[in-house]
């Protein structure tokens, strides 16, 4: 069976934007941006929502991608900056993410950094630092993932380095309505990718334009 390589519910601007620059991310601004929730409350807002602790959120479209998040993923490659604020060499290897005891990744995760540290282990998800060109550790990420598809987290200079080495299949890019002015983008425009890769366009009732890209 063919292992897929998938970008899911990556979020930007109406203008591309998906974070602030990189010396702008601290501890309290993960993705380095004022108001970066406005990128994501479409999935927040949804039943499937997994930190969701009320009843209710929204059905449809947006609660069906929320939903299908998890399904057939073995493994996660993602880069550095999703993983943490630090730069440079790890001085202590007390930070261990963003997500506390339990990530919501449930599989292994292959962060992407220049500094290797001990793979750690917290709950049912084990991170591995590791260094190397984008197609050796997708490599590493399907023999972890079993059979499975592997999940490309992001940041967005990840998935541009992936989409240059032509390795990605498949990408779900959220579209929120709101423009940003400047950051890291993940394109100038979405057709920047139709060379290689059909698309369908499908606006969502909560504003979002979910564009599903898959490869020719």
């Amino acid at each position: 069976m063919t292992q897929l390589l998938r970008v899911q519910n990556f979020n930007v601007s109406a203008d591309g934007i998906a974070a602030g620059a990189s010396e702008d991310q601290t501890l309290e601004r993960p993705f380095g941006l004022d108001h970066a929730e406005r990128l994501f409350s479409w999935a927040g807002a949804t039943a499937s929502w997994p930190m969701r602790t009320d009843p209710g959120g929204s059905r449809g479209l947006d609660d069906y991608l929320t939903r299908d998040y998890p399904r057939n993923i073995g493994a996660e490659i993602m880069g550095r900056n999703k993983f943490g604020p630090q730069r440079g060499p790890w001085q202590d290897h007390a930070w261990q993410g963003w997500w506390g005891e339990r990530p919501p990744f449930r599989t292994p995760v292959f962060v992407l950094t220049h500094h290797q540290r001990p793979s750690i282990t917290l709950s049912d998800t084990t991170f591995h630092f590791v260094d190397g060109a984008p197609a050796t550790v997708l490599a590493q990420a399907k023999e972890a993932a079993q059979g499975k598809d592997v999940r490309l987290g992001g940041g967005v200079t990840t998935i541009r380095e992936f989409l240059d080495a032509d390795l990605v299949d498949t990408l779900h890019i959220a579209v929120s309505p709101v423009k940003l002015g400047s950051g890291l983008k993940l394109w100038d425009s979405p057709d920047d990718l139709r060379d290689r890769f059909h698309v369908d366009v499908v606006p969502s009732a909560s504003g979002v334009t979910h564009h599903l890209f898959w490869r020719k």
